[in-house]
């Protein structure tokens, strides 16, 4: 944990996203996005058209604290949502689905990860950084604001067998 997040003093289940999710995922998509996703978005993304991971950061009292996802493309991972309710940051939980993520896709030999994040996301640079990825070029006017994005990639060294 970094020095500038706070103990996890409300505990999170981290777990895989059901249908049964949807609302309080799309909750979350609101009020972290200016220009959020459907629900039907995420119900195309769980239909199993596409292979698809999503996992949630769920509350003791049921409420989703954040989501994110990740499509697997061949052998690499390609992170599309990470979102945390803005009353829940900096308690841990994105490092928590980031490292989720990363578990699940080592279990099925995928090692190579990329994402987008707005380049004034200085938080979500950081933790990423953090993890091991590393800048690898900028999307311009990538987000509908006009805002730029960063490309960041992991890539980590195959297990020897």
């Amino acid at each position: 944990m970094s020095g500038t997040e706070k103990s996890l003093d409300r505990p999170v289940r981290i777990r895989r996203m059901t249908k049964a999710d949807i609302h309080g995922v799309w909750e979350v998509e609101k009020l972290c996005f200016p220009d959020p996703w459907s629900r039907e978005a995420f119900e195309a993304e769980l239909s199993g058209l596409n292979p698809t991971v999503y996992f949630v950061a769920e509350a003791e009292n049921g409420t989703i604290c954040g989501y994110m996802g990740v499509w697997h493309i061949l052998d690499e991972g390609h992170i599309t949502n990470v979102a945390v309710r803005p009353d829940c940051r900096r308690l841990g939980i994105g490092r928590q689905l980031v490292e989720a993520v990363l578990a699940d896709g080592h279990q099925k030999g995928i090692y190579n990860f990329t994402l987008e994040v707005r380049v004034s996301n200085e938080a979500a640079r950081a933790l990423y950084r953090e993890l091991g990825f590393e800048p690898a070029g900028v999307r311009k006017r990538y987000y509908s604001d006009g805002e730029d994005a960063l490309i960041m990639w992991l890539t980590e060294k195959l297990p020897v067998l």
